[in-house]
């Protein structure tokens, strides 16, 4: 194809691009934000494909195939509470892409056998002209391995994040040292890119690189806490489209390094975001350290004979007389399914004349956006969705806050425990309302493992029992007064 005909459709893909995540910046235009990006990179595959003069389709074809296939899948059986757990694994899946990309180029460059163990641990004569003239070669060997580190790095990580959001890794681990550990690591793996480009064909620099990138996504992640996991998500997901954009200069494709750009720059600000909201250091997170540990908290000291319970009905009674109620969601609502039984309960207060608001904490959840995803999905409409900085202010004119499933986002402890693990943590002011109702199925910790002082608090009321159903059962006690 033309050279400048593929520029221009490139440049149309890209404009796509940006037009998309424009639109991922509201629920109302989410839908079409997707589909926009969708088309662009569809469009960016076609010609790429012809510009590369592919005949035979038979093999991508076949992986359009699987690919869609296992996509249809996991979109229609994969619950909304499992999401941050899809997201983590197509971060890694995207780092795991780039990476072999790198591999590929690399090896068939060297014109060395992968599968060959001989060959692998043999160094080669080989000219950083086999990767370009002059400083060309030097930039795409400084990428191939730059794309190796960054890709095995999100995969590792990518898979550990999984594994602690869907609860098969309960118990933290790390390098000794913590951060500095991770340092070293850092540091060793540098070093082999640095071997690497002064000598392409040490393959032995190259695994060097692939197996400390590995072990460094594990030792990253491992020790961070669930509490912090929205920023984890984040961080990862700004890598594997830095990895991206590296795997486009190595193809020197224009469109892939526009993409992957586009993916890490949003990633990264995502997680400078997270990290304000949640009063974290972005060093500390780009070196695996998040809250500190602090000294163990005893619940029953907290909660001791000063819990009150509540039954739906006598919550309905409250929720009759009241004249504004904010409703806060959490992963608990998520858990249950209960956005639409939440958004029902909010139709009746409404018929009756209360004013209902969400409050909205950034990192309510598992992941960035997650309680406006599921409240959309309910059709709330997106004015009733306010964040934190601007419902904060409000609390103390509320009659009743009702917390379904929200723990750490609205535990007191993070402004006045100072040895707590979410101290600094900006939350959710709830505790200065006049009345609270939180339902939950009991008083077990968020997933910083804290105990909340709040349910303890004398205007607080604990409705027991799953969420969705709770909340149905106040709607019908509303609607039969």
């Amino acid at each position: 194809m033309s050279p400048s005909i593929v520029s221009a459709v490139y440049l149309l893909a890209g404009i796509l691009f940006i037009l998309g995540i424009k639109g991922l910046t509201k629920p109302k235009t989410a839908v079409r934000g997707n589909q926009l990006s969708a088309l662009g990179m569809l469009i960016a595959v076609v010609v790429t494909l012809l510009d590369s003069s592919i005949v035979d389709f038979s093999f991508i074809i076949a992986g359009v195939l699987i690919g869609g296939i296992v996509g249809a899948t996991m979109a229609l059986k994969i619950q909304m509470t499992s999401m941050p757990q899809m997201v983590a694994l197509l971060n890694g899946f995207g780092g795991g892409a780039s990476l072999t990309i790198a591999l590929a180029e690399y090896f068939s460059k060297v014109g060395a056998d992968p599968s060959s163990f001989a060959q692998l641990v043999t160094p080669i004569a080989v000219e950083s002209s086999a990767f370009g003239a002059g400083p060309e070669g030097t930039v795409a060997l400084i990428s191939i391995g730059l794309t190796v580190l960054i890709g095995a790095v999100t995969l590792t990580g990518s898979f550990v994040a999984f594994a602690k959001l869907q609860e098969l890794m309960k118990k933290s681990y790390g390098l000794p040292g913590g951060p500095i550990g991770n340092a070293l690591f850092l540091a060793a793996a540098l070093v082999a890119v640095v071997l690497l480009v002064t000598n392409p064909g040490n393959s032995l620099a190259m695994l060097s690189i692939v197996a400390l990138a590995l072990l460094l996504g594990l030792f990253l992640v491992m020790p961070i806490g669930g509490a912090d996991m929205p920023v984890v998500i984040a961080l990862l997901n700004s890598y594997s489209g830095i990895a991206a954009a590296l795997a486009g200069f190595i193809l020197g494709n224009t469109v892939l390094i526009v993409a992957g750009s586009l993916v890490g720059t949003s990633g990264l600000i995502l997680t400078q975001i997270m990290c304000v909201a949640m009063n974290r250091s972005l060093a500390n997170v780009l070196f695996g350290k998040m809250a500190a540990g602090g000294e163990t908290v005893d619940a029953d000291e907290i909660y001791a004979g000063k819990v009150t319970s509540a039954q739906p009905d006598e919550i309905a009674m409250m929720l009759e007389v009241a004249k504004r109620v904010v409703i806060v969601p959490g992963y608990g609502m998520a858990m249950a399914q209960a956005q639409h039984a939440v958004r029902e309960l909010a139709d009746a207060m409404e018929s009756r004349g209360t004013e209902v608001e969400y409050g909205i904490h950034p990192v309510a959840g598992r992941m960035p956006g997650h309680m406006n995803v599921l409240l959309a999905e309910a059709e709330v409409p997106y004015d009733k969705l306010v964040e934190m900085d601007r419902i904060n202010p409000t609390f103390e004119d509320t009659d009743v806050v009702i917390i379904i499933g929200a723990n750490d986002v609205t535990n007191p402890m993070a402004r006045e425990s100072e040895g707590s693990p979410i101290y600094g943590m900006p939350i959710l002011n709830v505790d200065k309302a006049k009345n609270v109702v939180v339902i939950k199925r009991s008083l077990s910790p968020g997933f910083a493992g804290l105990p909340n002082p709040l349910f303890a608090m004398d205007h607080c009321l604990m409705v027991y029992g799953d969420g969705k159903k709770a909340v149905i059962d106040m709607t019908t006690a509303l609607n039969q007064s």
